[in-house]
């Protein structure tokens, strides 16, 4: 990259903090093998082919994506083990079949018999479609009721009287933990989601047997302990983590990988600086599903003592003491509430090492 630099940088831009990103992916790989399960990477949070490649090498066993269109871009990668993370409409049944043919693996998630029979509907039995039944552990938006046998049975014998699915087993995502006030909320959420887990997977496993019992999230797979009868793990949000791991309690604030350069505009009060970098860089979120886990739009590591406190599209405006010598022309790093959403709004993140930047990577998936 020549001699660009942070200094130099046009902003706002996007930082990915390369030795920050590897220990991320190192750490949650060596979870995943001391509690001896599978960790397939939710790629929802960085949309990257980049960044998934190196989960891929760190040793996880495939990826989930949160769209077909996602799906569809990481293939193109060569990336060849893919879960679908919601259920296909009919329209996207036959997308799902091309897309099938491309991988080694396909998994579709499902939870309801509109799209199985979907499915079927474009299914060979040569080459077949791996299911996995959503269940529903307490988010209260998608899946099938742990406790509904005759639905869950129901779903289970279409899939295995098809001839052109493969019912490969039960997965959840336990999303309203980010509604947690705390670490001792989100122990008992990871509790949730295996106890769900298991019991769809005792109602089945009566009448077939099932290889993939999934969950994960980023905040409760620490508490997943071993042998809980678990095979899979579906964490994203650590390749970064953000402000909200933070206040979970699931990261330090020094582990985020992923923050926003931005530049000071103005001083035009004691108390105030504005910054280049808005809710067009930033996003609005200061917790998921409405929660309110955090204050402000922002922590700036170097500026501790400043709050990010307003945005509007393309201007922050930070509160500043008195004695802080922010002045026009000087750069600021902000770590998001959310990575997630803040990755999907730049067309281009730069790596960086030491304020010097190594390379570029690109969200293709956005």
């Amino acid at each position: 990259m020549g001699n660009l630099n942070f200094n130099n940088l046009v902003t706002p831009s996007l930082l990915v903090h390369e030795d920050l990103l590897e220990q991320n992916i190192r750490r949650m790989q060596d979870l995943s093998e001391q509690t001896r399960v599978r960790l397939r990477p939710m790629v929802k949070t960085h949309k990257s082919p980049y960044i998934a490649l190196k989960q891929l090498q760190a040793g996880a066993s495939g990826i989930m994506t949160a769209t077909p269109g996602e799906a569809a871009v990481f293939a193109d990668y060569g990336i060849d083990d893919i879960t679908l993370a919601y259920p296909v409409f009919h329209f996207r049944a036959r997308e799902m079949r091309l897309l099938a043919r491309k991988l080694s693996r396909l998994t579709i998630t499902v939870d309801n018999m509109d799209a199985i029979n979907a499915l079927v509907a474009v299914a060979g039995p040569d080459d077949p479609l791996h299911i996995l039944i959503k269940i529903n552990s307490g988010l209260n938006r998608l899946g099938v009721e742990p406790d509904d046998k005759k639905k869950l049975l129901d779903l289970a014998e279409k899939i295995a009287a098809s001839g052109s699915l493969k019912l490969e087993g039960v997965a959840t995502h336990g999303g309203q933990v980010y509604q947690c006030s705390g670490p001792e909320q989100v122990e008992e959420v990871a509790q949730q989601e295996i106890e769900a887990v298991l019991a769809a997977k005792n109602i089945i496993e009566k009448k077939f047997t099932l290889s993939t019992v999934a969950v994960g999230s980023t905040p409760t797979v620490k508490y997943m302990p071993e042998d809980s009868g678990i095979t899979e793990i579906r964490p994203g949000n650590y390749v970064y983590h953000d402000r909200i791991q933070v206040a979970l309690g699931v990261a330090d604030i020094n582990l985020c990988a992923l923050r926003v350069v931005s530049t000071v505009l103005s001083r035009p009060a004691k108390n105030r600086a504005v910054i280049d970098a808005g809710s067009k860089s930033l996003g609005l979120d200061q917790g998921a599903h409405g929660s309110g886990l955090v204050k402000g739009f922002g922590f700036l590591p170097g500026n501790r003592e400043c709050t990010l406190v307003s945005l509007s599209e393309e201007l922050g405006v930070l509160q500043v003491p008195g004695n802080k010598g922010l002045r026009p022309g000087d750069r600021v790093e902000i770590i998001p509430n959310h990575a997630c959403s803040v990755a999907n709004l730049f067309r281009e993140a730069f790596l960086v090492k030491d304020k010097q930047v190594t390379g570029k990577i690109y969200p293709e998936a956005r």
